[in-house]
């Protein structure tokens, strides 16, 4: 049983991920992600065709079912029924035999056979407030091997405090304007007012306390990270 002190994940996945229609278009508002580079990220660490893989925040399975093409077995994982649900019906598909897709959170999922050689998360750790972010990273390093790797990519902010406003205005005035395709200037106001993100420098703390040593950083402007870790 989850501990009455808990936080409830599922309410906070955002309600446009339990919306059906939304998940269904899902990828066409994303621009379909190239998972290419986070895979090689992982076999640049010595992740290779016999490892474990898991996707925490699997959402349609943009990564998962890339990498099941290239690495053994494959868990996705994410909070949302709706997304569940359409993830195994890609997978089903596909005939992506070697994914498991699994309904939990970063704090409910439970890691079932050997150690994950490896752990992805694509924009799905800014649903968590800090706090709760670092008792995720600290079960993501439960479930890994020592020497797996952690490929984060999320919203993050490399940017001082100070700097905050200005970069935000920056920001919403390089948004689109159709929200079927794309995010809008209410879309990134309703993420800086209502999710988690959180600066770089914080983030990077949390990465160091629960376990892991960064190897590469790379960011796109001042909001999006790519990080690639080794758990110790």
């Amino acid at each position: 049983m989850r501990p009455p002190w808990m936080l409830d994940e599922l309410a906070h996945a955002g309600p446009e991920h339990l919306d059906p229609e939304f998940v269904a278009n899902f990828d066409r508002k994303q621009g379909h992600p190239d998972p290419s580079d986070d895979i090689a990220a992982l076999t640049t660490h010595g992740v290779d065709d016999t490892a474990t893989v898991v996707d925490l925040g699997a959402g349609t399975g943009q990564f998962a079912l890339a990498a099941a093409a290239r690495f053994a077995r494959v868990v996705a994982v994410d909070v949302a029924a709706p997304m569940v649900e359409h993830l195994r019906a890609r997978a089903r598909e596909v005939r992506a035999t070697n994914v498991e897709v699994v309904q939990a959170g970063f704090l409910g999922y439970e890691h079932t056979g050997a150690p994950a050689d490896a752990v992805h998360t694509r924009h799905a750790l800014h649903q968590l407030p800090d706090f709760w972010k670092v008792l995720a990273l600290r079960r993501i390093a439960a479930t890994m091997r020592p020497g797996g790797v952690l490929r984060v990519r999320d919203l993050i902010y490399d940017l001082r405090p100070d700097e905050a406003a200005a970069a935000f205005d920056s920001w919403l005035a390089t948004a689109g304007t159709d929200p079927a395709t794309g995010y809008t200037a209410d879309d990134y106001a309703e993420h800086i007012r209502t999710e988690h993100s959180t600066f770089r420098w914080l983030f990077e703390s949390m990465l160091d306390e629960t376990g892991f040593d960064i190897v590469d950083v790379e960011f796109t402007g001042p909001f999006f990270g790519a990080y690639t870790c080794l758990r110790r």
